[in-house]
């Protein structure tokens, strides 16, 4: 009689057969051109299917690929045009835990002779997994790394700025405002709005209307100065009410649409 805890050699082959049938029809491989594309169970995200590539190299080997969709997947989910070097830093250490080399923006392995191709084509999906989770970083990361983002993009564009400048408001109190840009044809205080509660984002709209009341004095005068709050809508915890609130006192810009947050700080009112 098989003791409680115990499998019996029947019992744990049936279990191993089943699963090694189920998994394997969870991979499924089409000609794709000169390729085969393996459509994988792994999924980005935002529910997108992963896709693998496999392709002939040079002397009969063969390497699997994702072909860069993965990088380009991450990059759709940001404004920046260009990963920082954290990000970059992040992919390469999850290419190498996994065995995977990371090479012109695409995740990839070769196959040699003798080698376990599933085992290749487990690797490259499980960094192609990990590396799309780094969207998760990007959308709970601090108030702090979000206006590091929008330096980056101000330097991308070569836009001068100062960064962190404190202002005195007509109260008497300073305001620290994260950025002061000057282009051609007008100059703009900057602060961006970020933070990962959407219980806390009516609160950083409301301080934000506070700065921007007693700073409205800089937007008249000889060299006006635009106001500019900067939402960062990549993450959906903004309301329209919070919208509404700083839209009469500054120009409301969203970091989704970065041609437009531009077109505020270079066009003349």
């Amino acid at each position: 009689m098989t003791q409680p805890g115990e499998a019996t050699t029947a019992s744990v082959s049936s279990v191993c057969g089943a699963l090694a049938h189920s998994l394997s029809a969870l991979f499924t491989c089409s000609p794709q051109g000169d390729m085969v594309r393996i459509r994988t169970p792994f999924l980005y995200p935002d529910g997108d299917v992963i896709d693998l590539y496999c392709r002939e190299t040079a002397g009969g080997g063969m390497t699997v690929t994702d072909l860069g969709e993965t990088t380009r997947w991450l990059r759709m989910q940001t404004a920046a045009s260009r990963r920082s070097q954290r990000q970059d830093a992040l992919i390469h250490d999850t290419a190498m835990n996994h065995g995977v080399e990371f090479f012109r923006g695409a995740l990839q392995a070769r196959h040699r002779q003798g080698e376990d191709f599933a085992a290749i084509v487990t690797r490259v999906s499980q960094a192609a997994l990990r590396v799309s989770d780094l969207w998760f970083t990007f959308r709970t990361r601090s108030v702090a790394s979000a206006a590091q983002e929008v330096a980056e993009f101000l330097d991308e564009r070569r836009i001068e700025y100062a960064a962190a400048e404190r202002l005195p408001g007509r109260s008497g109190r300073s305001w620290v405002i994260d950025f002061h840009t000057r282009t051609r044809e007008r100059s703009a205080l900057v602060t961006v709005l970020a933070t990962g509660s959407r219980g806390a984002a009516h609160s950083v709209a409301e301080r934000t209307l506070a700065a921007w009341y007693d700073l409205s004095h800089m937007k008249v005068g000889p060299e006006p100065v635009t106001l500019i709050s900067l939402f960062d809508d990549t993450v959906d915890v903004w309301s329209e009410s919070d919208f509404k609130l700083v839209e009469d006192l500054s120009e409301v810009a969203r970091w989704s649409d970065p041609e437009g947050f531009e077109g505020f700080l270079r066009t003349a009112a």
